[in-house]
């Protein structure tokens, strides 16, 4: 994880499925925990989603909280 990745998290849209348009850091949990389930996707969306879902299980939602007021 790179200060880069939590930008992306902010900025990346979903670009398919029941939440296409919303941002990464926007999926609601049992969402992500589907695809940690089911198997992230392959590439940058995978890894974002991944990294997505290691955030809101362990309860580390918070982190993103400074860079959302700085955009």
């Amino acid at each position: 994880m790179t200060p880069a990745h939590l930008l992306l998290l902010l900025t990346r849209e979903m670009p398919y499925g029941k939440y296409k348009g919303r941002t990464i850091a926007d999926l609601p949990g049992h969402y992500l925990g589907w695809f940690a389930r089911e198997g992230f996707p392959r590439g940058e969306l995978g890894e974002l989603l991944s990294l997505m879902y290691e955030l809101d299980h362990n309860d580390l939602r918070g982190l993103l909280d400074p860079l959302r007021r700085a955009r």
